[in-house]
């Protein structure tokens, strides 16, 4: 149990708490929101004990473990990415070396009855923690976890020196994963993910043995791994007891209920001011006048909340009408050194499309897009663009072209025209820049901040054709709704990448998928095309496109031999029969495991041989069980390897 008590926190004459109060049970999936700044990771801070509260207390009972995962991490190590992940699972042998040493204990006999019940209780509590964990070897939870999040086998053993800080931040992601804490505390989990990554990141989640709050932008994920939101207002917090889209329902009656109290209250105000209007020149009535006076004075006002952006309606300037195709690739191919990207991506995007670029991760999206903007030259091939284009380009480094003499209003003020001139702070507003930032120097900016601001200012100039590398990374919520509404409305064509599928899903409705031999279209959402592409499990996708990508024969399609099909088909038939036993075999213990730690509580502990035998049935109920979900956990793997060999057989 974890538990924020009457906690008040301010920096300097900053209110950013004001006596909150919320519990985390066992099992929670907690969402945390807010408009910018408005302290979620400074709450998370506080959870992991990184921040002291100036009053409040933040608790949780005896041995409860947090896992806590910053939104960014500077970390240099010339460690290998299986040994960072590994040292972090160490708990697991201080379990079990604790576990044998109190068998030991009983099985030399314990003559203090209070020290025998002592050590049972413990006994339990570490065993609850190893199911907790996983009870399963570390490596193969290690491995499970790294492949989850986009690691190869090949990549385990390079040093963490070798990885770019997004890669740096998923071995950070995974350390905490294996170490399985009864809480885990998720900062943006997703910000360094791609789109298989975040969907196995979803799986591993929902199955989690832990309680968890995590804050993120992605309202996809959201909904798919809480059940519970909290919201941050004013220094106060609502809690709802439901999911990211739940939540903006309750709100939004709850905002409406507010401004029914706003007008009704304004009304009484009025009536009260007349009342004493009327009333306080007469000498019969001053009193009655001096009473009302000070229940206005004493009454509170009715606050609502109101989004933190004013209705954005932002449009792209006007551009010339470009040519029907506004830009063509022919046999693009890439390789660094001896390592194969893609090769033969043959393209063509049409005036007005909007087109989703996807792949596997590591495949080379980001490399593509610099190649048809031309800040890469391919191995092969050439790009064309067509009559009359011009393009605009959006990716992280793009934030060098900003002049860091500027401020930030002087650098969208530069580009404004039109109406946008009278609403620049709006639009910075809506980019996250408000008050006193909007007159900061780019150059004491942030990454993040920069790559807004170059947001921001390619939204006002006259482009009809965008290709954007990423662009919600550094969004909140509500400015990836302003950025949507533009894209949806842009009248031009657009070629995006981006992990965020709450974001593509309405605003793409074709996509773009490069593997290692090429480029394949799809005339589909990106929900569909998910759906479609990974209904059984994700990572059958992730295993056939790096199948594909190494064994070009398999791309060709090798057809099986009718007789090898069948027997695959048995094969499969008699795996699901073992799993479906292995299920119910451990159903069967964990009732009977129930049932016994039951009994165990209710026992005299002055009979000895009942605490032994009662031990001794527990601890060979756990093994069972134990030896059961792994025989489960393996069946599965069988399962999966047997099914994605029937399916490269059709």
């Amino acid at each position: 149990m974890f538990g924020v008590g009457n906690v008040s926190l301010h920096f300097g004459d900053r209110p950013i708490f004001d006596g909150i109060s919320f519990q985390v049970n066992d099992q929670d999936r907690i969402g945390l929101v807010g408009r910018n700044g408005a302290g979620k990771s400074t709450l998370l801070k506080l959870m992991a004990g990184l921040i002291k509260p100036q009053e409040g207390d933040v608790a949780s009972s005896s041995g409860y473990t947090i896992g806590y995962l910053p939104q960014e991490i500077d970390h240099h190590s010339d460690q290998s990415v299986i040994q960072a992940v590994a040292e972090a699972r160490q708990e697991e042998q201080r379990l079990l070396s604790r576990i044998a040493e109190i068998q030991s204990a009983f099985d030399a006999g314990v003559d203090d009855m209070d020290k025998m019940a002592e050590l049972l209780d413990e006994f339990n509590l570490l065993n609850e923690r190893y199911q907790l964990i996983g009870g399963q070897s570390s490596e193969e939870l290690i491995e499970r976890v790294l492949k989850g999040l986009g690691f190869s086998r090949q990549d385990f053993d390079r040093s963490l020196n070798e990885f770019s800080g997004g890669w740096k931040m998923r071995v950070e992601l995974a350390k905490i994963l294996v170490t399985s804490p009864d809480l885990l505390l998720l900062d943006e989990p997703t910000n360094h993910l791609d789109i298989e990554s975040i969907e196995w990141l979803e799986g591993f989640l929902s199955n989690y043995n832990g309680s968890m709050v995590l804050i993120s932008h992605d309202v996809a994920f959201l909904d798919a791994v809480t059940s519970r939101t909290i919201e941050i207002v004013n220094g106060k917090i609502r809690d709802y007891k439901a999911s990211y889209s739940g939540f903006l329902e309750q709100r939004e009656i709850i905002i409406e209920k507010q401004r029914q109290e706003a007008r009704n209250q304004e009304r009484t105000v009025r009536e009260t001011e007349a009342l004493i209007n009327k009333f306080r020149a007469k000498s019969s009535k001053a009193s009655f006048a001096q009473s009302l006076i000070k229940k206005l004075d004493r009454m509170e006002r009715v606050v609502v909340d109101e989004d933190q952006h004013e209705s954005l309606n932002l449009r792209f300037p006007e551009a010339p009408r470009p040519g029907k195709v506004v830009l063509r690739a022919n046999g693009i191919g890439k390789q660094y050194g001896s390592k194969h990207l893609f090769g033969d991506v043959q393209l063509e995007l049409e005036r007005g499309e909007k087109v989703a670029l996807i792949g596997k991760n590591g495949i080379g999206k980001t490399t593509l897009l610099r190649i048809l903007v031309g800040d890469e030259t391919p191995d092969d091939g050439d790009v064309n663009l067509g009559h009359q284009v011009q393009m605009g380009y959006f990716a992280q480094h793009q934030t060098t072209t900003l002049d860091e003499n500027l401020t930030v209003f002087e650098v969208i003020d530069q580009e404004a025209t039109g109406e946008m001139r009278t609403r620049i702070r709006s639009l910075l507003g809506a980019f996250l820049f408000s008050g006193d930032e909007v007159y900061k120097k780019v150059k004491v900016l942030s990454g993040g901040e920069k790559s807004r601001l170059a947001l921001c200012r390619l939204m006002l100039k006259p482009y009809n054709l965008l290709i954007m590398d990423e662009p919600t990374n550094h969004l909140d919520i509500d400015s990836k709704d302003v950025l949507k509404q533009a894209l949806q409305q842009f009248p031009g064509a657009l070629l995006i990448v981006s992990h965020d599928r709450h974001f593509l899903q309405g605003l793409t409705d074709k996509l773009f998928e490069i593997e290692s031999g090429g480029l394949k279209t799809h005339l589909k959402d990106i929900q569909t095309f998910l759906a479609e592409k990974n209904a059984a499990n994700i990572a059958n996708y992730e295993r056939t496109a790096k199948a594909k990508a190494v064994d070009p024969a398999t791309e060709k399609g090798k057809a099986v031999h009718g007789a090898r099909r069948k027997e695959l088909e048995k094969e499969v038939r008699r795996i699901k029969g073992q799993v479906q036993k292995l299920e119910g075999k451990i159903t069967e213990l964990e009732e009977k495991l129930a049932v016994l730690n039951r009994e165990s509580a209710e026992l005299d502990f002055s009979n000895q041989e009942a605490v032994r035998a009662s031990f001794e049935e527990i601890t060979s109920v756990k093994n069972a069980l134990s030896h059961s979900e792994e025989e489960w956990a393996q069946a599965i793997e069988k399962l999966e390897q047997a099914e994605q060999q029937l399916s490269e057989s059709q």
